[in-house]
């Protein structure tokens, strides 16, 4: 028979022992920060394969396809390899004009490298525009179809030139822009691209010769619109992290 004096003491120590658990809850310690990714040394940069079969897309041939990403992107990480490789030489007696052409020269093959493995890591779909992306992009600029037809335009602009048409996060700004690149150094300065589309004659030139309109017909009826996405939910947590 459970006496007074045994529900007080057994009270007592329910008090003690929630009261024992309510500490250890706020005084566990915080999660660890993740570790930051080691740095790239000098010169190391690694080339990133093809992420599709280039006989598989639609409009654009195996061979433009490849030769693009033997020589053009290729180029341009073996380059940003060696001008890194002599940004490490610099000392203070440096002439400054070697070291602003070497750091020019860094920051082209640098976007040249990025870039490149964005437009290549957004092909190899079904063009088919679903999805979370479909949504935000219905959303911010009235509908799908107006947001192509801006971006078409934008590309159509640099046809038979040179730069790149990029749907950008914008973390200035919030929300998803589009910008058009008449060279590799003209990005912007915080954000994340989502779409790339390469507007240099060599991306389109072995196929369609001049005819940009209908490489830019192909560049859509390949998009991997899941990739798109990916790259949207990354940016999203990005501008979440950075809000605080």
């Amino acid at each position: 028979m459970t006496t007074r004096r045994d529900f007080i003491a057994g009270g007592v120590a329910g008090v003690a022992l929630a009261s024992s658990s309510a500490s250890s809850v706020l005084a566990a310690p915080k999660p660890k920060a993740a570790a930051a990714p080691a740095p790239i040394k000098p010169g190391e940069h690694k080339l990133v394969e093809l992420p599709f079969k280039p006989e598989a897309l639609k409009g654009l041939s195996a061979a433009m396809l490849t030769s693009h990403h033997a020589n053009n992107y290729t180029g341009a990480v073996k380059n940003l390899n060696k001008v890194e490789l002599e940004l490490a030489k610099i000392d203070k007696d440096t002439p400054g004009f070697q070291v602003a052409a070497l750091r020019e020269r860094e920051l082209t093959f640098t976007n040249s490298k990025i870039l490149h493995e964005c437009y290549f890591g957004n092909l190899g779909g079904d063009g088919k525009l679903t999805g979370a992306i479909d949504k935000r992009l219905a959303t911010q600029f009235g509908s799908t179809a107006r947001w192509e037809e801006l971006f078409r335009a934008t590309a159509m602009s640099l046809g038979g030139g040179s730069g790149w048409v990029i749907l950008d996060a914008n973390y200035a700004t919030g929300d998803l822009r589009i910008y058009g690149s008449g060279g590799h150094s003209q990005a912007l300065a915080f954000g994340q691209p989502l779409l790339v589309l390469d507007m240099y004659e060599h991306a389109y030139a072995i196929d369609y010769g001049a005819g940009h309109a209908k490489y830019i017909d192909a560049f859509f009826q390949n998009v991997r619109w899941s990739e798109v996405e990916r790259r949207l939910a990354r940016s999203d947590k990005a501008q979440q992290a950075l809000r605080g």
